[in-house]
Parts: structure tokens; C-alpha cells; sequence
């Protein structure tokens, strides 16, 4: 079977939509915590985070288009503070039921039963439930002008996990965390380990 760029334009869009959102592959399953100045939190399902740089240690995420009221996108750039939490496979569900849209009085975490927890003084909240938590600080965003989403761009200021995660070379163990991945809008997968190679040389 082929599909053209004819074939994809003339599809139903929300047809289109999953395909194109699934048959990228599988993606990592966050959830972004956030709050607002008067203390208003948010939290928001993600699956468009990348690793920028290990030096200082950057991550990437795109928003939709800021036309139309993006809360976790405003609460970021407003306090340049959020949290980054994997999705393991106990809250999958609750993870998932934060992509409604809910008013910004309504926060995620009352909404969907999700716990918030505050780490030392970050200011941005954390996901109780979450194995693996990343404090973050905004550095900078853009607008990419062929469809108007936003690529924030964030540096890791805290790493909460579990010791025993954490390898002797650095590696973490993301099975053993229970962090699971994302295929599409709405499936959640967990994944397996195949193996881990040595260092490829020619």
C-alpha cells in the first residue's frame, strides 16, 4: 500500500491526524506540570520531548499552535519554571484524561486524581505518582513558521528518581521505572529492552 501527498490531502483530518501522529513511532509519555502567578497549577500529557544536548543538559518540547489558550505554553514562558514527569504504567489513564480541556481555573491534577507534589523550593509542581521527575527552567522557545507550533526549550536543573535506576555508566533503567511510551493520540505501549551494545566504532 502507498499514500500519496495527494492521497494524505484528501483524507478526513481527524483520520489523517492519527495516522501521522502514529506512523512516526513510538514517543516518550510525560506529563508537564506547571503553574501560573497566582498559584494556579496545571498539568499537561506530552509526547513531543527530546534530548538537545547532554551540556548543559537540554530537552525540547513543541506545543501546538499558539492560537487559541495554551495553559502549560503561557504558565513556561510567564514562570520559566516546569516540571517534566514520565507516565508509568499505574496512571496511564489519569495521564491521559489531562489532554481534556479544562478550564484554566480547573487544575489537572484535582480533575483527574493525580497527587501534586513540591520538591525542595521549585516553584512548579511535581507528579506524586511519576517514578522518574525532572525540574526545569525555560531558556528559550520559537515559533516555526511552517505550522506555527512552539519548540520551548528547557534546561534540566534536578533529576528526582529512585538510586537504584540509575546504572554505574550513567544509564537509567526506564523498564524498571515502569515509564512507558506513546504511539499516536491515545496509545500508551510498554516497552522492553532488546540489548545495549558497546560503543560503535568503524
Amino acid at each position: 500500500m502507498s499514500i500519496t501527498k495527494s492521497d494524505l490531502n484528501n483524507m478526513d483530518e481527524r483520520y489523517r491526524a492519527k495516522l501521522i501522529n502514529s506512523v512516526s513511532g513510538y514517543k516518550s509519555a510525560n506529563l508537564i506540570g506547571s503553574i501560573d502567578d497566582a498559584g494556579q497549577t496545571n498539568l499537561a500529557v506530552v509526547s513531543s520531548v527530546v534530548h538537545l544536548g547532554a551540556n548543559p543538559p537540554l530537552l525540547g518540547v513543541v506545543f501546538r499552535p499558539h492560537s487559541v489558550s495554551r495553559h502549560t505554553l503561557e504558565n513556561i514562558l510567564t514562570t520559566e519554571r516546569y516540571t517534566i514527569n514520565h507516565i508509568n504504567q499505574h496512571i496511564t489513564e489519569q495521564a491521559h484524561q489531562t489532554s481534556a480541556r479544562y478550564a484554566k481555573e480547573q487544575s489537572e491534577f484535582d480533575a483527574t486524581g493525580l497527587s501534586e507534589e513540591f520538591i525542595d523550593d521549585f516553584s512548579a509542581p511535581f507528579v506524586k505518582e511519576s517514578v522518574i521527575k525532572l525540574a526545569m527552567h525555560y531558556k528559550a522557545h520559537q515559533t516555526l513558521a511552517l505550522n506555527g507550533t512552539v519548540f520551548v526549550i528547557g534546561e534540566i536543573m534536578a533529576l528526582h528518581l529512585p538510586p537504584e535506576l540509575i546504572g554505574d555508566d550513567g544509564h537509567v533503567d526506564l523498564v524498571a521505572a515502569g515509564s512507558v511510551c506513546i504511539n499516536g493520540l491515545d496509545g500508551y505501549y510498554n516497552p522492553s529492552l532488546i540489548a545495549r551494545y558497546p560503543y560503535a566504532k568503524p
